[in-house]
């Protein structure tokens, strides 16, 4: 026997799926931008099922006072979701954060809606639905150094490495001069986007890739992508980063600089720097056209002579039975090596500027974002060094100019006489009595006896580019 529906159910499911049909549908990993001025009627746009969660991200690209508001559902049956329905499981609300974005996630077995309640304000947005948080917290880029016109930045890292710990009974060390690993091929996107800080157009503006993207035009603003960049670097295993050389700065000037990630609705956070004298290594530049020394580039004077104490200092080192003789719970024989490496590294590339004014220990207090911050900075650990004198370094030639240098930090000797079995005889001086006399003391740790921490700033360098000791 058929059984037909009522007219009236019929004309009601026949609304139903007009509705359906004449929503947007969302695409995954698909960021559209919107305006909540020009938005579809009915003003929402479906999600696409699936098994696992989905992330629903979006972004203001304007200030607004009155912003619209997001909600989000799985339910089939809202076709309308708003603040009546939220229950906070099936139907929820995407509240914007005051950084200008914001995100929530559902699994969409049979799809869902988003739907924009706007206010009286017009203002610009994207949203993106996507296995991945595109407003996820993007850490700081890096300020490398600075002279007085340029600067040298770096994008935060991405595609981090794993270093594979040897094992007994074959405990290989890595080699003294170790190569990089490949790159990856298909690096992550990031956009530098810098201005003076006294009149950045940034300020006000939310934390976003849309609002910080679209003063790229504006009058002092600084835009550089990828493919303007130096290239991708590995420092340490946080992972690779894209490095930008920037000119033409004007001297003694504080800036503020982004980066923008391609898929991420968030820009990074804020850095800001002044531009002043370098702390530059002092090494003749490479034959072009190579730009920037790397392993293949340094002399091999000096080269020659750090991988010579590398390997004899791991040659004593794997005299002990690594992997089997534990000599600490915490640390193994290749954290030991990689410790040693960097104090190696560290004590034998000194960084230098140009000298002080004092003969002694001491600088001019490292520049910040406010005269308060100025008038309580310490001083850098620079010691002055006489023309033509001996460097610390002895194959590094003496230089025909007075200069000051960078002291290394203590705790990158503190750290490789932690790692480090007894055995080795590996010691640093103490910072009580003459330690003072050739590493910054006191800026990380304090300098109490047997205490870590509390030092006068924290660290080696803070992310508005005072450096006051060096790390490596």
């Amino acid at each position: 026997m058929i059984t037909f529906l009522p007219l009236s159910l019929l004309a009601v499911v026949q609304s139903f799926l007009l509705l359906a049909d004449a929503q947007q549908k969302l695409s995954l990993d698909t960021t559209v931008a919107l305006n909540s001025n020009n938005l579809p009627n009915p003003p929402s746009f479906t999600v696409p099922s699936t098994t696992g969660p989905l992330i629903i991200s979006v972004a203001l690209c304007a200030t607004s006072d009155h912003p619209p508001r997001f909600f989000v559902t799985n339910d089939t049956s809202l076709s309308l979701p708003s603040s009546s329905n939220v229950d906070n499981l099936n139907t929820l609300e995407i509240v914007l954060g005051s950084e200008g974005f914001g995100s929530r996630a559902l699994v969409f077995k049979d799809g869902g809606t988003v739907s924009i309640l706007k206010d009286s304000t017009p203002t610009p947005f994207e949203m993106v639905v996507s296995t991945n948080n595109a407003t996820s917290q993007v850490s700081y880029p890096l300020l490398g150094d600075t002279t007085s016109n340029q600067a040298l930045l770096f994008s935060p890292p991405f595609d981090p490495q794993t270093i594979q710990q040897p094992t007994f009974p074959n405990y290989t060390f890595p080699p003294a001069n170790f190569s990089l690993p490949s790159q990856p091929s298909s690096p992550t996107n990031h956009t530098l986007i810098l201005a003076q800080t006294s009149s950045s157009p940034f300020n006000g503006l939310p934390r976003t890739t849309c609002a910080i993207r679209s003063q790229q035009n504006t009058r002092g603003v600084t835009t550089l992508s990828s493919s303007q960049s130096v290239g991708i670097w590995l420092k340490n295993t946080d992972g690779w980063r894209w490095e930008w050389f920037v000119g033409g700065l004007t001297p003694k000037t504080n800036y503020t600089a982004y980066t923008l990630q391609d898929g991420q609705l968030a820009a990074s956070r804020p850095i800001n720097f002044v531009t002043k004298s370098a702390y530059a290594v002092p090494l003749a530049p490479p034959r072009p056209p190579v730009t920037i020394n790397s392993a293949d580039t340094i002399p091999s004077a000096v080269s020659e002579t750090i991988v010579s104490y590398l390997s004899n200092f791991t040659t004593t080192l794997s005299t002990l039975a690594c992997g089997r003789d534990n000599y600490s719970p915490l640390v193994t024989c290749a954290d030991c090596q990689a410790a040693y490496r960097t104090w190696l590294c560290t004590v034998s590339f000194p960084r230098c500027t140009e000298p002080t004014d004092n003969s002694t220990t001491s600088s001019a207090p490292a520049s910040g974002p406010s005269a308060s911050a100025l008038a309580q900075s310490p001083t850098a650990a620079v010691e002055a060094v006489a023309a033509n004198a001996a460097p610390r370094n002895p194959a590094l030639p003496p230089f025909a100019s007075a200069y000051a240098a960078l002291l290394p930090c203590l705790e990158t000797c503190n750290a490789a006489d932690r790692a480090c079995p007894a055995f080795l005889g590996f010691k640093c001086p103490l910072p009580q009595f003459t330690a003072s006399n050739s590493y910054g003391v006191g800026f990380i740790d304090s300098g109490e006896d047997g205490q870590w921490g509390h030092g006068s700033t924290g660290l080696a360098q803070d992310v508005y580019g005072n450096v006051w000791c060096n790390a490596g």
